[in-house]
């Protein structure tokens, strides 16, 4: 009988066909433990225990995986969301939302957020700040230039605490008078400054809303109502 010749051991690969939704899963397990920079087409075919040109049958080139897995983890996002709760609440829900998903993946996220399109109009998280501000009462052609607004601070706060530049920003010595010893106190928690951003973002937002509402009335020849 003829004797069957075996590859040598560790070079034998998968049988099971890859498909797109396996690659990204495991070129997300890469990223999360050595980042976007350390991941190549190379690396994620042994990942995958497979022949070196088989992920380019799907992906052509780390660029399009990037893009694949950043969409993967962006359909991710879930949260429960209270159609009755107060506009105020929704927002806050959304964004620490966003921002739990974006410490699960630290790595990629902070890679995503220097994409021009890290947000799409199907994704989850954008057609969920669209509907409440719908019910905030924002006006439908201010909708969109206050969506991008929001989530242009929100996700530059969470750039700053991704890299750490929060932290240290945040526990800056000023600069002391001549004579006098200046001890800094413990810095905020970056919790607390997250609240302190979304309190800073629907303040502004009810005081627009709330400027608005008086200039229709007085369009309407209502005069606002006088203070106190």
């Amino acid at each position: 009988m003829k004797k069957v010749k075996r590859p040598p051991r560790g070079t034998r690969r998968r049988d099971v066909p890859l498909t797109e939704a396996g690659i990204y899963t495991a070129a997300l397990r890469l990223i999360d433990a050595d980042g976007v920079e350390a991941l190549t087409m190379r690396k994620l075919a042994t990942a995958l225990d497979a022949n070196p040109m088989s992920p380019y049958h799907h992906v052509p080139n780390k660029d399009a995986l990037l893009r694949g897995v950043a969409r993967m983890v962006g359909a991710q996002f879930r949260t429960v969301m209270l159609e009755d709760a107060p506009w105020q609440e929704r927002i806050r829900l959304l964004a620490t939302d966003f921002r739990t998903l974006a410490h699960r993946h630290p790595n990629l996220m902070a890679y995503s957020f220097s994409q021009p399109d890290i947000i799409q109009p199907e994704d989850p998280f954008w057609a969920a700040l669209i509907a409440t501000l719908e019910a905030s009462g924002v006006s439908h052609e201010e909708i969109p230039q206050v969506a991008a607004l929001m989530c242009a601070v929100v996700i530059g706060v969470l750039i700053a605490e991704l890299t750490g530049a929060l932290h240290q920003w945040s526990n800056l010595k000023p600069t002391a008078p001549a004579g006098e010893d200046w001890s800094p106190d413990v810095g905020p928690e970056e919790d607390r400054m997250f609240r302190l951003v979304l309190d800073t973002i629907i303040a502004g937002l009810e005081s627009r809303l709330a400027a608005a509402g008086d200039g229709e009335g007085i369009r309407r020849g209502v005069a606002p109502e006088a203070g106190p």
